[in-house]
């Protein structure tokens, strides 16, 4: 069975970028998803249709057909009242290199990395870890099946449910419509810590959206597949 829309794709992959590999999805824990809803990155999905259970693939995205160019815009202070949580400023949540979810204006989740903290605030880069790297997949095909109806209705993990409903991490999109689900795997923090940041988190970036700190200390370190993502 080939791969097209409304197929749901198991595989395994590697992604190398500037030369190292930076994620890797094997067997024992495949990526699945179902082609066709927008749950990858839109050219990943163009270069596996057609192939076949046991295919495999070699290709490379460029930064335009990935996640695009670098945006320094994207990455400003903020204030350290921004990681307030009932009254108190939790200094636990700023260390360099934790990523944070936000969630904007429109309700979308965005990650953030804590990139310096400083006497007056904090860093952050709000640039997808992959933007402006030419990203080179190598993997495999391990099944192709045709989607159930149930399927195709609340996604592969519930993640077309309402959040109560579907998979732990919720269901959210970006701008492009793409929604995202974390395969049932759930996002872990280091603590295991999943309060929120208020109204004092709230800050903008360069084109005007607004964030604040949502659901601090979601990390998944290796279960969610992050790089293929849009």
């Amino acid at each position: 069975m080939k791969i097209e829309n409304n197929k749901v794709v198991s595989l395994t992959y590697e992604l190398e970028a500037d030369g190292k590999v930076v994620d890797r999805v094997t067997k024992d824990k495949p990526l699945e998803y179902i082609q066709g809803m927008h749950m990858l990155i839109a050219k990943f999905e163009e270069a596996v249709a057609s192939l076949e259970e046991g295919s495999t693939f070699d290709f490379t995205l460029s930064p335009a057909d990935g996640y695009g160019d670098y945006d320094p815009k994207m990455k400003f202070d903020v204030p350290r009242t921004a990681f307030t949580i009932n009254g108190e400023i939790r200094e636990d949540l700023m260390q360099p290199g934790r990523t944070l979810p936000m969630i904007n204006s429109s309700g979308h989740v965005v990650n953030a990395v804590v990139c310096e903290v400083k006497e007056d605030g904090v860093t952050l880069d709000f640039n997808h870890p992959m933007a402006g790297k030419a990203l080179h997949f190598k993997g495999e095909i391990l099944s192709v099946r045709d989607a159930t109806g149930k399927e195709l209705a609340e996604g592969l993990h519930g993640e077309f449910l309402p959040p109560e409903e579907g998979c732990r991490c919720g269901h959210h999109h970006d701008g492009d419509g793409a929604h995202h689900c974390c395969h049932g795997h759930g996002h872990h923090d280091h603590n295991g810590d999943h309060e929120c940041c208020h109204g004092e988190g709230h800050h903008h970036d360069g084109d005007g959206e607004h964030h604040c700190c949502h659901g601090h200390g979601h990390h998944d370190h290796d279960s969610d597949h992050e790089c293929c993502r849009r």
